[in-house]
């Protein structure tokens, strides 16, 4: 299966495993809860699966990569006790609490959540001396004498061992007892996961073009060459901040991430490519209405070159409709703010900034609570400390008016967030005629064609595209969705009709 499809079967286990009958037992008891062992190709994002299905569950991640433990630490230190058999005392070796089991306690004990995911990647890549305990932990789910605590779900992953030397095979005993889930790289996949973490639009329109080079893995004479989901991932983050601080981004600085040479050059290559034509083309012009004065040339170009032109398209506009859900949220929050504040002024209990200096502790205390929990994203880390900004700034705002009555100062700062919604409509309004421009220039240029098709699609595959859409509509979006879905319709009836004259 996919990555997401494992991600999916995780969080189904998660809520099996976690599922309580009517006297709060577990329905499935722990002893029955097969630990879940995903053996997949290294880089392609078990980890940080794992990590969003924590978040979703609402629960702990505790995640370790097993070969930095020796067996000490796993297992917890040995100390001699002395007990009474049988009238005689003799003399045992005990164990003391394993480090990872102590991590799920101190998580449970920062968060107040009871219940999480217990990860723990490479587990067939474990040392000689580390075996014996890491196949008593997977069939007893023990480290030592300290058992996991109830509640917390087993997740390990290895990879195969055409992909690593080090790799032991489970014996069948270890594997009749864990839960085998296979995982296999999907370009298609990874993209729904890149338009959200807004990978740069580069390495997504090289990879339209060349999807073959998304994940390789070759071992030959000269080594093993070798591109990851990990890597592109990676790269895409250190190339905005190169081109943020104006650092050349060379073949050189490429292969550290793409470590196959060949792969490396053709997108250093690309790269080069996709600059010149942004700088050609001036995609700020076209979304602002403006028809370039060489459409001939465009519509003569290379199926490559268009490629990159609509790749170019998309992601100026997927900034803004990314921007758009940031400033959603950010707004969505301050009313739920203003609207504690209104209730607790008509109940008096305080002045306006006295209960809104209480508000901004109690929002800063759960935003660190739950960013501690692992329960929020990049995202949702920056959209709370843009609110915590806007509570900070309406604090300033009251100090400098000056005192007055309850209603007059939760006026005065209802203004100030009409405000910045006014902003926000305009901002709403820009986005939407620059998609309608980019219509437009895409329907003067290309027609119906299979441009437009290849636009309409990655449209509507893009997470932030998907909820500008639905929420503030489109009329050419709709448009020429309806059209191409019915021109799919009558293709289908035109081949039906030839099935039936066979």
């Amino acid at each position: 299966m996919n990555i997401k499809e494992a991600k999916q079967e995780i969080i189904n286990t998660v809520h099996a495993y976690l599922e309580k009958d009517e006297n709060g037992e577990y329905v499935i008891p722990v002893e029955r809860q097969r630990p879940v062992l995903l053996i997949g190709p290294p880089g392609i994002g078990k980890t940080a699966v794992m990590e969003q299905a924590a978040m979703e569950c609402g629960i702990n991640l505790v995640s370790y990569t097993i070969t930095h433990h020796t067996r000490q630490s796993a297992i917890g230190l040995p100390f001699i006790e002395k007990k009474n058999f049988g009238g005689e005392e003799v003399s045992v070796t005990e164990y003391t609490m394993s480090e990872i089991i102590a991590a799920i306690y101190e998580r449970i004990e920062q968060t107040g959540i009871k219940e999480g995911i217990l990860f723990l990647d490479e587990i067939n890549c474990v040392s000689e001396t580390l075996a014996p305990t890491m196949l008593q932990f997977l069939q007893y789910k023990t480290f030592g004498n300290h058992r996991i605590p109830e509640g917390f779900v087993i997740v390990t992953a290895g990879n195969p061992p055409e992909y690593n030397k080090s790799v032991r095979d489970f014996d069948i005993v270890t594997y009749d007892r864990v839960k085998r889930i296979y995982v296999e790289e999907d370009f298609a996949v990874w993209k729904e996961y890149a338009y959200r973490m807004r990978i740069h639009g580069c390495i997504l329109s090289y990879l339209e073009i060349k999807k073959e080079n998304f994940y390789s893995v070759v071992s030959d004479l000269e080594g093993k060459r070798f591109v990851t989901a990990r890597g592109w991932e990676d790269l895409s983050q250190i190339m905005k901040v190169y081109e943020k601080l104006g650092l050349p981004i060379s073949y050189d600085f490429v292969v550290q991430y793409l470590q196959d040479e060949e792969i490396a050059r053709d997108f250093a290559n690309y790269y080069e490519l996709y600059n010149k034509y942004n700088r050609i083309y001036r995609i700020p012009e076209i979304l602002e209405g403006e028809i370039p004065e060489n459409t001939l040339e465009m519509q003569q170009a290379p199926f490559d070159e268009k490629l990159s032109l609509i790749g170019l398209l998309l992601d100026r506009l997927g900034q803004e409709f990314a921007a758009y859900v940031r400033e959603r949220d950010i707004q969505s929050e301050l009313l739920e703010q203003l609207r504690f504040l209104r209730g607790d002024l008509k109940e008096q209990k305080g002045t306006a900034s006295a209960v809104l200096d209480r508000q901004l502790q109690a929002y800063t205390k759960m935003a660190e609570h739950r960013k501690k929990a692992g329960l929020l994203t990049r995202e949702e880390e920056k959209t709370k400390q843009a609110v915590k900004q806007v509570l900070q700034d309406f604090e300033e705002l009251l100090a400098a008016q000056g005192s007055g009555s309850a209603k007059e100062e939760f006026l005065l700062l209802k203004n100030r967030f009409d405000e910045r919604e006014e902003e926000r409509q305009h901002r709403i309004a820009e986005t939407g005629r620059h998609l309608s421009n980019a219509f437009s220039f895409l329907t003067r240029v290309y027609g119906e064609g299979q441009e437009m098709v290849i636009f309409l699609t990655e449209l509507s595959a893009g997470y932030y595209s998907l909820e500008f859409v639905s929420e503030c509509g489109n009329e050419e979006y709709y448009k020429y969705n309806r059209m191409l879905l019915l021109k799919d319709r009558k293709q289908e009836l035109r081949e039906e009709i030839q099935r039936l004259q066979l």
